[in-house]
């Protein structure tokens, strides 16, 4: 038997990876997408191969990642419960569609993954197996075995010798790519215990980020962030200057209590620097260029769409039927914002666009100037109270 496993070193694939090849005496190839890890994938190879893998592929999918998952999501403008902005769900269909790849590559039997039978992540992982390779047996770890917690997977990987980068005392599950880090477990299964000092990895304290202000122009195009003060970047490279940008001012922290798709709540802490910088800038953006009833009919569609990405829906004709009429949108969403960075805060100093719906003449609290009559406004108001005064009359009749 051959396996495919996504693999990324931490405690639970590298626990994972020796159980697989005990369990089903099976060849192992880990699988490694490189989403924007960053240092987290520095001997990853050696490690597998010690740990029982017969070969360690890593993938590196940074521009695709943000080309074709994060930009379309951000054009959409996604959020899942006014909070989360879906860094770990979004990077889930495109880790699992290279998975498949991989395994139609190598002619292996199954994909495995390293998701818990109580997160979300097991779902978005085999409903995009499902719709990408409905052959291939799913090996699902967490929902077969006897361990019960991390704690039992950390004394497997004691008794093994296998290292891992958590200990007991530290117990704490991240997820990194280029989009943001999440971290879960621990002290912060407790809601109430704020996270602890030296948690963050990616955003300094606002409180410790710099006294003065720093002053950012965001170039759009049709919808994508093109440049960075006039300075044209790949989307990965646009993602990774405004990471950077973002987490030396503080901005991004978000500490909630989410509503997973399999049924329960869960406290995550999320820091999303460059992601919350762009989706605020986008924002500005569409206020100059989208027409009032195309925002709003397509702002009533955000939690649907956000919800598909959390649940794990990516690869689903409705997800591609809202993609559909986002894209419809953003045609003229092009223009430059600029923004104002002070600790932890975002605030919106000028935004200008070519195809701008914004005209003075017709906004100005000056002197009439022939584009607008007020005087029409009196038959617009009568008919849009039409109604109320009925309703009036007739309660008063009551």
């Amino acid at each position: 038997m051959k396996i495919v496993l996504a693999y990324s070193g931490g405690l639970d694939t590298s626990v994972i990876l020796k159980w697989l090849t005990e369990k089903y005496h099976a060849e192992v190839i880990a699988y490694c997408a490189d989403v924007g890890q960053a240092e987290e994938l520095s001997g990853l190879e050696e490690k597998a191969r010690a740990t029982g893998a017969s070969r360690c592929v890593i993938s590196d999918l940074r521009e695709e990642f943000v080309r074709d998952y994060v930009f379309p999501m951000i054009r959409a403008g996604a959020v899942y419960e006014d909070q989360y902005l879906l860094g770990t769900s979004i990077a889930r269909p495109l880790i699992a569609k290279r998975q498949v790849e991989i395994a139609r590559e190598v002619g292996a039997d199954a994909v495995a993954h390293g998701a818990t039978g109580k997160g979300n992540d097991q779902v978005r992982f085999e409903l995009a197996f499902a719709a990408l390779a409905p052959d291939l047996q799913v090996i699902a770890p967490w929902r077969e075995w006897e361990f019960t917690g991390r704690a039992d997977l950390i004394r497997y990987a004691e008794e093994h010798g296998i290292p891992v980068p958590v200990t007991l005392a530290k117990p704490y599950s991240m997820d990194r790519n280029l989009f943001h880090i999440s971290y879960e477990s621990g002290v912060l299964e407790d809601p109430w215990q704020p996270p602890p000092a030296g948690l963050f990895r990616l955003t300094s304290d606002p409180e410790e980020a710099p006294d003065e202000a720093e002053i950012v122009d965001l170039d759009f195009e049709a919808g994508n962030c093109v440049a960075i003060n006039g300075q044209s970047l790949s989307p990965a490279a646009v993602l990774s200057a405004l990471n950077e940008i973002g987490g030396r001012h503080g901005i991004g922290r978000v500490d909630i209590v989410e509503n997973r798709f399999v049924g329960m709540k869960s406290r995550g802490v999320y820091e999303c620097p460059g992601g919350t910088i762009l989706r605020f800038g986008h924002r500005q953006i569409e206020t100059l260029t989208l027409d009032r009833e195309v925002l709003h009919l397509r702002d009533s569609l955000l939690p649907r769409y956000g919800e598909l990405v959390y649940y794990g829906f990516w690869f689903s004709p409705e997800r591609e039927f809202l993609q559909a009429a986002v894209e419809q949108s953003q045609k003229f969403v092009t223009g430059t914002v600029r923004l104002k960075l002070f600790k932890g805060t975002l605030q919106t100093l000028g935004r200008r666009s070519p195809h701008s719906l914004y005209h003075p003449k017709l906004a100005t609290m000056e002197a009439d100037q022939g584009a607008y009559d007020p005087r029409d406004a009196t038959g617009f108001i009568r008919l849009q109270a039409l109604r109320l005064r009925t309703l009036a009359r007739q309660q008063q009749r009551r």
